[in-house]
C-alpha cells in the first residue's frame, strides 16, 4: 500500500465563478473514492504546522499577518484569494501535509500528497494563489532536520516555481528544476538552478521528449559534476494546467500525455534510487469534477509504478 496525506479542510470559500477551483480538494478524493483508486492508499492527515515551523523559509512578520488575518488589501490582490478564517487553517495544515508526505517518501519510497505545490509564494508575501510555499518548506525543513543531505525540486506545473527558486537561492542542499511554458505567469521570472521553458502549444510528443532530456540531464555526469547532484529526495510537483483545457495552462497535453508524464518521472527517480514525494500542483476549469479527473492521474501513475515494482 502507498500512502496518501489529506485533510477535509483543505477546500476554501471563494466566490462563485472564481478562477481558483476551490473545492477540487475534495472532489479528488471522492472521485479517486468512486473509482477504488484509494484502495490502494493507506490514508495520513497532516497537523497544521506552527509559526515557528514556518519561518524555516517565511518572514516572520507575514506568517503573523496569515495568523491574525490582517493581511492588506494590496496583499490579498497579490494572492488572488479572498480572505476567510478556512482559508487561514489551510493555510497551516497544507505545508505540513507536504512535509508529512516527503517523510513517507523517505520511509517507503514513494508517497503522495492531495495538495500542495504553492510554488508561488515567496518570503514575505503570498502571490497566485499561494499563501505558504510548502516545496521550499518540506524540503528546508528536511535538510536542516538531517533527515534528507539533499532534495531535488522537479516541478511540472505549467507556471514557473519563481517563488521556489527564490526562496531557495544559494542553499545548495536544494535542487530546482522548472519545466514551465515560456509564455506564462509569472511576468517576472526567478532563476531556479534549472529552469528548462516549453512553447506555447506544445504537446504531448513535444513535452515528452523536453522531459526525457530534462530527466537524462539530471541524472547524468554533467549535474553530477557541475551541480553535485545526487538528491535522495524528490519532491515533485505534478500541475495538471499543462492540458490542453486548462483555463490557465497554454500547453497542450491530453490526459494520457499527463500520465505518461508522470508514470515517467516516478519511474525515473525510483530506478535512481531516489524517494519520491508528489504533489498535485495547479489545475484550473470550471467543470471541477474534469479537474479533479485529471489529478487523480498523478495517483494513478504512482500505483501503475508500484505495481511494476511489485
Amino acid at each position: 500500500m502507498l500512502n496518501l496525506v489529506t485533510h477535509p479542510a483543505y477546500d476554501i470559500p471563494l466566490p462563485a465563478r472564481h478562477r481558483f477551483p476551490a473545492t477540487k480538494f475534495s472532489r479528488l478524493m471522492t472521485f479517486m473514492k468512486r473509482d477504488g483508486v484509494l484502495d490502494g492508499f493507506t490514508q495520513h492527515q497532516p497537523k497544521p504546522a506552527s509559526r515557528a515551523d514556518l519561518m524555516a523559509v517565511h518572514c516572520p512578520h507575514y506568517i503573523n499577518r496569515v495568523a491574525s488575518g490582517t493581511l492588506p488589501e494590496e496583499a490579498l490582490r497579490v494572492l488572488g484569494l479572498k480572505w476567510s478564517d478556512v482559508l487561514r487553517n489551510r493555510s497551516f495544515l497544507a505545508p505540513n501535509g507536504t512535509l508529512e508526505t516527503a517523510r513517507l517518501a523517505l520511509t517507503s519510497g514513494l508517497a503522495c500528497h492531495a495538495a500542495g505545490g504553492t510554488h508561488h509564494a515567496h518570503y514575505a508575501y503570498g502571490a497566485g494563489y499561494c499563501v505558504f510555499n510548502d516545496l521550499a518548506y518540506a524540503a528546508r525543513r528536511l535538510v536542516d532536520e538531517g533527515a534528507a543531505r539533499q532534495v531535488l525540486i522537479f516541478d511540472c506545473d505549467v507556471h514557473q516555481g519563481d517563488g521556489t527558486a527564490r526562496m531557495l537561492s544559494g542553499d545548495d542542499r536544494i535542487f530546482t528544476c522548472s519545466l514551465h511554458c515560456r509564455t506564462n505567469y509569472p511576468a517576472r521570472r526567478a532563476v531556479s538552478d534549472l529552469d528548462i521553458e516549453i512553447e506555447k502549444g506544445t504537446g504531448d510528443d513535444g513535452y515528452l521528449a523536453v522531459l526525457a532530456d530534462t530527466l537524462a540531464t539530471l541524472s547524468g555526469p554533467v549535474a553530477n559534476k557541475h551541480y553535485g547532484l545526487r538528491p535522495d529526495l524528490v519532491l515533485y510537483d505534478a500541475g495538471v494546467d499543462v492540458h490542453n483545457d486548462d483555463k490557465l495552462g497554454h500547453l497542450k497535453l491530453s490526459h494520457d500525455g499527463i500520465r505518461l508524464r508522470d508514470e515517467m518521472v516516478i519511474r525515473h527517480f525510483r530506478d535512481q534510487g531516489c524517494a519520491v514525494a508528489t504533489v498535485i500542483g495547479g489545475g484550473y476549469g470550471t467543470d471541477i469534477d474534469e479537474v479533479a479527473m485529471r489529478h487523480s492521474l498523478i495517483f494513478r501513475a504512482a500505483l501503475a509504478v508500484e505495481n511494476e515494482a511489485g
